[in-house]
């Protein structure tokens, strides 16, 4: 019997691979994206409460009452745009359900999906999934800018649906500006193209740069669907925590299709979760002094070994160039790295349409004995030059 012809492509995630081969070698994990430090005590606290207090059965298939009441109010508080959580707003089983109930609920097979290279991995993947074709527009390194003219480019083509944008954008660290967001926001009016953001990082930033919210730009209210999660924000990767924010028509839609994909998210995550959404300034203020830190402390480390790397603007990854190390392949660098030095990482190739294989991803969202134990196990990177 034949299997499906859409997911013969596949590979399995790199970026999980990358950890299993970090466990292998008891590397310490700097591939995949979770932080080793624990949620604010107020949400877990609650979670507490709530494992013996209930909800435990289904909530609202588009998420709870209190949940998207609260989520409504923090995004008001943070974009100035009013959102109604009764008809604006489906919560997820993650920001990659988001993704993919977004994907499947604008674009038909033979469609096709703008995508800036480097991306996330996900979103090759939920282009093919939804029967849709990624044209990949590059940025630009060292600073991942991007070109204009190549981005009117590949928008103008027959058949393009959508643009996937995450800002801040992971792998590279960007934060894209007013301006560049402007640039992005007049070519899908000009020529009739959604605009499909990840903006799971819009707390994780470094001054002097600001998250700008493409729905708040003149015209995009209608045509921006914003996918986002709890996961990063709130440290809570394992409680897949997501939503979508859209104008009713594309949410109604939205609604069906997760409805069919999950069902809903979890009832008692959701509950422990409000608490979180009402957090004050002070916790997002605290949030940044902390990931700052992180950053210092991360990438003053990698100066004091001699590595050449991309400061990230927001998120929290680091690109690293490995050309002075001799490597054709930087999967083969990274098995090495986990193997011969202790760290993991992942192979940059992963990440770009181009074919770039002299960047590795590490990321610091960890406690400061971890990544100051990373950076003990770098300062032997160069027995790997070959």
């Amino acid at each position: 019997m034949r299997l499906s012809k859409r997911t013969e492509v596949f590979t399995d995630s790199v970026i999980r691979r990358m950890t299993r081969v970090s466990d292998e070698y008891e590397a310490v994990n700097l591939s995949q994206g979770f932080p080793d430090f624990a949620p604010p005590k107020e949400m877990t606290d609650r979670l507490a409460q709530v494992a013996a207090e209930g909800p435990h059965q289904y909530a609202l298939t588009w998420g709870a009452q209190n949940f998207r009441e609260a989520l409504a109010k923090k995004q008001e508080h943070f974009s100035g745009m009013k959102v109604d959580p009764e008809t604006e707003i489906v919560v997820t089983c993650g920001s990659t359900e988001a993704m993919m109930a977004a994907m499947m609920s604008v674009c038909n097979p033979g469609d096709k999906v703008v995508v800036f290279s480097p991306f996330y991995e996900n979103y090759g993947a939920d282009a093919i999934l939804s029967g849709a074709d990624p044209i990949y527009v590059p940025l630009k390194p060292p600073a991942f800018t991007f070109d204009a003219n190549e981005l009117e480019e590949a928008m103008k083509q027959p058949g393009v649906k959508a643009m996937i944008l995450c800002n801040p954008s992971n792998p590279c660290g960007r934060v894209f500006t007013r301006e560049e967001l402007s640039v992005i926001a007049d070519l899908a009016i000009r020529y009739d193209v959604f605009v499909i953001t990840d903006e799971v990082y819009e707390h994780i930033l470094y001054k002097p740069y600001e998250h700008v919210y493409m729905a708040t730009l003149p015209g995009m209210r209608e045509r921006t669907i914003m996918c986002n999660s709890l996961s990063k924000t709130y440290s809570i990767t394992g409680w897949r925590l997501g939503y979508v924010i859209a104008c009713p028509e594309v949410i109604d839609r939205v609604k069906k299709v997760h409805d069919f994909l999950t069902v809903g998210a979890a009832a008692p995550l959701m509950e422990a979760a409000v608490v979180g959404l009402q957090f004050g300034d002070s916790y997002y203020e605290w949030l940044q002094d902390k990931y700052t830190h992180m950053r210092e402390l991360f990438t003053g480390g990698l100066e004091n070994i001699g590595l050449s790397f991309t400061k990230p603007q927001g998120a929290y990854y680091v690109l690293v160039d490995i050309r002075e190390f001799g490597y054709v392949d930087d999967e083969e660098f990274c098995v090495d790295l986990a193997k011969e030095v202790g760290v993991g990482a992942v192979p940059g190739s992963s990440f770009f349409r181009e074919d770039v294989n002299h960047l590795i991803r590490l990321h610091f969202a960890k406690q400061d004995q971890t990544l100051t134990e990373a950076l003990d196990r770098l300062s032997g990177i160069w027995k790997l030059r070959k």
